[in-house]
């Protein structure tokens, strides 16, 4: 799994590149801990539920359908994360979907649950580039260095072109008119 930085990163770059306007400040916050609530399953462990597991790591909180009820959580709290029912609804899923998927792209542990309880299999991506994170204290490491580099690459960089480039795109919007000033030339005038 990437690091709790790493999947709250993602939101809360890509929100603040969309602005307030498209995620108010509450909802950005609300997407950034909706990213990293996925694993919240690590008590699973103290409480003795197997890894493999449906409700163990990177198991039913880890899926599609899970994403989905956070959403509609934030749909129902949409005016407290001051923005439309519909918008809460898509930035809470998408924001915890992420998690999931950016686990996919790590190189160990047992794979995601992602369309659990349609199945049980814990899947991978293709390609699984990003290193896989240490549980607990193992991450205060030289591994957690080496992690964290693997995400800097795979994850943080990549975010940031897409960030920057939307908020280009949002900065080019706003500086277009919405009604184009008519060329007398044109006009026949």
């Amino acid at each position: 799994m990437p690091t709790i930085m790493t999947h709250a990163f993602v939101p809360l770059a890509v929100g603040m590149a969309l602005g307030c306007r498209a995620v108010p400040p509450r909802l950005l916050i609300a997407g950034a801990l909706a990213a990293v609530l996925p694993d919240a399953d690590v008590v699973a462990f103290k409480l003795g539920i197997a890894y493999a597991a449906d409700f163990g790591h990177r198991g039913a909180s880890h899926s599609l359908l899970f994403a989905l009820l956070v959403g509609a959580f934030g749909a129902f709290a949409h005016r407290s994360l001051g923005t439309t029912r519909w918008r809460a609804l898509a930035w809470m899923a998408a924001c915890t979907a992420s998690h999931p998927l950016l686990d996919a792209l790590t190189n160990g542990g047992l794979g995601v649950a992602l369309f659990w309880p349609w199945s049980d299999a814990r899947l991978f991506a293709p390609w699984t580039p990003i290193r896989v994170s240490p549980i607990g204290a193992g991450f205060f490491s030289q591994r957690g260095v080496v992690v964290l580099l693997s995400e800097a690459r795979w994850v943080w960089a990549p975010t940031l072109v897409v960030a920057g480039l939307l908020t280009a795109m949002r900065m080019a919007w706003r500086r277009t008119p919405a009604f184009p000033a008519r060329d007398s030339q044109t006009d026949g005038a």
